[in-house]
């Protein structure tokens, strides 16, 4: 009996345990499903996975819902954190317990996709054709599943070459590069790296924040091991996806902050470069909206306007991009860009090639898998635009700018692989008009990690590159080109801070380029290309000359001790005809001027029988008489050096006065002789910019109208209008 007593109290044990571990292990599932749920509501899907799982792996086998529910919740945090074959993994089991509904299957189906599961993924889209009847994701997915390895198999027709740089990449996580700089010759990316602030993981990513990192290129074109920027724009919270003004002064970027008792919104901040480093990231109020999502900013080539990507209300469905036009008083006129760019999917990372194309990332449209790039180029009204997604896509958008009726359409193409993949493809940037550059994908990181690739694809594109300059002098930074060609060209280009520009030409156009700068008389070149079979790129000059300083006529030789002009000064006076030409209102002193050898009298006769010389063979080719006024000084003025003068002649300083003494003071006959060339020569001032202006009760006349088909007023020395 006592043993029989004994069997029953061990079995008794047993039975309590297993009672009792059941009791203790559900509970630790619920306490985990409530810190799982409270972290989804903050965002932080990673740590919220984690409690997930744990919560499922501890209920028990026969609770088949409430396994599928919390099989469900772990999905949802793997695919938004780009943990994809875990995100499969999970859905599979909501599937294999009868928890999914359709929504489900359909991340499922996008999954597969992302997955490069093709074939699995169009059986998943098929399924859903009942349930979601219309559902243009389902619609896109089933072509996504069928165009997908056609794009694969067909990669050497893309043109397109992609290499994975481990020079930038780490362990972590690295994307949204960006070159910065006239050169390009600095790379600016974000990554998750060790080397980032801050020494908590984030409980989004399970990784740390974001910080935004450079590498430096040297004169031999090789790449420096990233760094940090080492300023207050780096914080201990999350900034990435930077973007620059033309000029590279400011800095658009993306911000998240953290907050442990809060929701986090990625909010669009700016910073100002000063000093050689990147100032503290200060907020951007796009809207009163505090409870959507602003991010990956991007500055259209002019400058104009700030594109960004928003879950706000209005869009078509997930995220959308927008723009806002930059102007002096801030951020105007918010404008959703509408079909055919956004979906109901999400559309994300735009930038701009310098051309003008809009680049974006989109899970909306038929692609590989994931976020895939696609390319939004802008078309006139007479272009025919074929309808099949698989070649091209058009739309057009309505955009108000200062009252303005705008309508852009856009012809959108998908590039094709390798530049796309299964895995999310995103964030390029361009290094100058060539189609090439880097780009961030996470293709073939289990982990969903991001890192960069650079892309590179051959084109045949003609360019032209022009030099904005003082003459005589250095370059000027805020020079403006007008550049108008006879197939309705007609850009206002900003120079770089060298006082360069490169920009796009097509052959067969006739184009003319008009350089301007305040203070400053216009140059005009003109430039017509035919077709090549090889990139080219042609250089302009624009010197342009001074309203307030004499300027130097390079060039006017004359017979010895006469006035007689000799045959080499034809090209350097018939230059001075053009710009007279181009600069119509301009009237100018021509002034000539000799050394110190021979009498005063002698020199100042000579100098006034040499500037009349040109003056009249300037009246001779069609200048007017009353625009010129010829003075001989001869030997009154002596030469001032410029600081160009003096990378020449390195014994002379800037601001050095020619003068008999000066010249006599010079240790060396040969300098001696330098100076008296650098006295004898010919200038001119201009004394008016209003000529023809008036009439004579002192009127303005009526200006002539600007041909077609040029739109802006060009100024001239920042005061008159001169037309070309």
């Amino acid at each position: 009996m006592k043993t029989l007593y004994n069997g029953m109290q061990r079995t008794f044990n047993i039975l309590y345990i297993v009672v009792i571990a059941g009791l203790l292990a559900s509970c630790g599932a619920d306490t985990a499903m409530k810190k799982g749920d409270k972290f989804f509501a903050l965002g932080e899907y990673y740590d919220a996975a984690t409690q997930y799982k744990k919560a499922y792996s501890q209920t028990a086998a026969k609770e088949r819902p409430l396994r599928g529910q919390r099989a469900l919740k772990m999905a949802d945090c793997y695919r938004r954190i780009n943990q994809t074959q875990r995100a499969i993994a999970a859905y599979n089991n909501a599937v294999r317990y009868k928890q999914a509904a359709a929504s489900d299957l359909l991340h499922l189906g996008r999954l597969q996709l992302k997955n490069g599961s093709y074939k699995e993924a169009e059986k998943t889209f098929m399924a859903l054709l009942d349930s979601l009847p219309g559902d243009p994701m389902v619609k896109n997915g089933i072509e996504s599943a069928r165009m997908a390895p056609v794009w694969k198999a067909n990669a050497e027709y893309s043109g397109y070459t992609v290499k994975k740089q481990e020079l930038f990449n780490s362990r972590r996580a690295e994307y949204s590069p960006m070159l910065w700089g006239d050169e390009a010759d600095q790379l600016l990316f974000t990554s998750t790296r060790n080397q980032a602030r801050g020494d908590e993981l984030s409980g989004i990513t399970g990784m740390k924040n974001g910080d935004i990192f450079f590498s430096q290129k040297d004169d031999k074109g090789k790449w420096s091991r990233p760094e940090p920027i080492e300023s207050d724009l780096n914080t201990d919270d999350d900034e990435g996806a930077c973007a620059f003004t033309p000029d590279f002064k400011t800095m658009y970027l993306t911000i998240c902050k953290t907050d442990p008792t809060y929701p986090r919104y990625a909010q669009i901040a700016t910073s100002q470069r000063s000093d050689a480093s990147w100032g503290k990231a200060t907020p951007l109020e796009i809207t009163k909206d505090t409870l959507s999502t602003f991010a990956h900013p991007a500055v259209s080539p002019d400058g104009m306007w700030l594109y960004f990507v928003s879950d706000m209300p209005g869009g078509l469905g997930g995220y959308d991009i927008w723009r806002m036009q930059i102007t002096a008083r801030g951020l105007v006129g918010l404008e959703n860009l509408g079909e055919p760019i956004n979906t109901p999917g999400n559309e994300m990372f735009p930038t701009f090639r310098p051309n003008g194309d809009l680049y974006f990332s989109s899970d909306g449209h038929p692609g590989m898998g994931g976020l895939d790039i696609f390319i939004a180029q802008p078309i006139t009204e007479e272009q025919t635009v074929m309808s099949d997604f698989g070649n091209t896509q058009d739309g057009k958008n309505n955009a108000s700018d200062e009252g303005n009726l705008q309508i852009t359409r856009y012809k959108l193409e998908h590039p094709g692989y390798p530049l796309n993949s299964s895995g999310d493809d995103f964030g390029l940037t361009f290094e100058g008009l060539h189609n090439r550059g880097y780009f961030s994908s996470n293709r073939g990181d289990a982990r969903g990690w991001d890192h960069i690739y650079s892309f590179e694809k051959e084109e045949i594109i003609q360019t032209v590159k022009g030099w904005v300059y003082e003459q005589e002098g250095y370059e000027l930074p805020a020079g403006l080109v007008y550049m108008v060609g006879n197939d309705g060209t007609n850009k206002k280009l900003s120079v770089k801070g060298d006082g360069s520009f490169t920009e796009e030409i097509k052959p067969g156009v006739d184009y003319v380029f008009l350089g301007t700068c305040k203070g400053y008389l216009n140059h005009k070149e003109e430039l017509r290309v035919d077709s090549v079979l090889e990139s080219e790129e042609y250089v302009l000059q624009f010197p342009l000359a001074s309203i307030t300083a004499p300027v130097l006529i390079d060039n006017i030789f004359y017979d010895f001790d006469k006035a007689t002009l000799r045959p080499e000064s034809t090209e350097a006076l018939d230059n001075l005809i053009a710009l007279l030409n181009e600069n119509p209102n301009v009237t100018i002193e021509l002034s000539a001027h000799t050394d110190f050898r021979g009498s005063d009298q002698y020199n100042q006769r000579l100098s006034q029988r040499r500037a009349e010389s040109v003056v009249n063979y300037l009246i001779a080719h069609g200048i007017a008489a009353d625009r010129l006024s010829p003075v001989g000084y001869g030997e009154q003025k002596p030469k001032v050096i410029k600081r160009k003068l003096t990378e020449k002649y390195p014994w002379l300083k800037e601001g050095d006065v020619l003068t008999e003494q000066f010249i006599a003071a010079l240790p060396d006959e040969e300098q001696q002789e330098t100076c008296h060339q650098l006295n004898r020569r010919t200038e001119f001032i201009v004394l008016r910019t209003t000529y023809g202006m008036f009439d004579a009760e002192g009127k303005l006349k009526e200006q002539p109208k600007k041909p077609e088909p040029r739109k802006e007023e060009v100024p001239v020395g920042g005061a008159d209008d001169l037309f070309f």
